[in-house]
């Protein structure tokens, strides 16, 4: 049976580990990258116009889309359409994106649209290199250590819990801020100290947001001293309210999309697992 054919078009060095993966079961070209960024050893080939109409889908990065409309190229020097990765997938190609919008939907009208980052796998999979990153960056800011330090997190769900689990084993004093008695069960299942949101003072000396809403207002933010350190780990509008934060001084570090910064390696392989996930839900796997 022949191979399906998968165009990985534009992103960051995760897209192009994303290829490496789905090539061990697919044939696979990549569109928008400069040679310079390719692994070590890489045997990918690039996209030849020649190829028009030949793809089964295409998966793109996350944003999918630039400020211009064209595709999210970081990692090469020119331009590459939305009309480009279209005209390269045959009639009934589909579209893999991550943060799929309606500006996507308008660029490639009557295409099937799947945003990977809405699949629970993906999710879960990535709470672990996320939270290793926000670690990380915490390591590298902060002028003290994790361990005996009071850390506060701001919800629980999947990459907050993995926050938890890696911080205990640095010796941090975590605390959750929850909204309920079931955040509270939650905390206290994962060995931690809980606090209601409202209640929040200010002796943490790092904060993680995880939670995608503006919790963490003026009167909230007021209570900290100036040299806590604030990690938002949130998708917009994120869970600080910047003017706020800046106004009182405080130093707060806005850390998307780390799983491609920290770890470009795993976080390309669970693109490509999902990827091949929905494929073969769709009955699109090759066996």
């Amino acid at each position: 049976m022949t191979k399906h054919r998968i165009l990985i078009a534009g992103g960051d060095t995760r897209q192009l580990y994303c290829a490496e993966r789905l090539a061990r079961e697919y044939d696979v070209r990549v569109l928008g990258f400069d040679r310079e960024f390719f692994p070590e050893g890489s045997v990918l080939t690039d996209a030849l116009p020649s190829e028009k109409g030949s793809f089964d889908c295409a998966v793109l990065p996350v944003p999918p889309l630039d400020d211009k409309g064209n595709i999210y190229t970081p990692c090469f020097r020119g331009e590459i359409s939305a009309d480009t990765v279209s005209e390269l997938l045959a009639e009934e190609g589909c579209i893999f994106a991550g943060r799929a919008d309606d500006r996507l939907r308008r660029a490639m009208q009557g295409r099937s649209i799947c945003d990977y980052l809405l699949r629970e796998e993906l999710n879960l999979k990535n709470a672990v290199p996320t939270a290793e990153g926000a670690v990380q960056l915490a390591l590298e800011e902060l002028p003290v250590t994790l361990s005996g330090l009071d850390v506060l997190i701001v919800g629980l769900g999947r990459i907050g819990t993995a926050l938890a689990e890696i911080l205990k084993g640095f010796g941090a004093r975590v605390t959750a801020a929850v909204r309920d008695t079931r955040g509270a069960a939650k905390s206290k299942l994962h060995g931690i100290s809980s606090v209601p949101v409202k209640r929040i003072d200010g002796r943490y000396g790092l904060v993680f947001n995880t939670v995608p809403a503006l919790i963490l207002n003026r009167d909230i933010l007021s209570r900290f001293r100036r040299d806590t350190l604030f990690i938002d780990l949130a998708s917009k509008p994120g869970g600080i309210v910047p003017e706020a934060a800046s106004e009182l001084g405080l130093r707060v570090v806005w850390a998307l999309g780390l799983p491609g910064k920290t770890a470009p390696v795993t976080a390309g392989e669970i693109i490509a697992e999902t990827v091949s996930a929905v494929l073969a839900e769709r009955g699109e796997a090759v066996e």
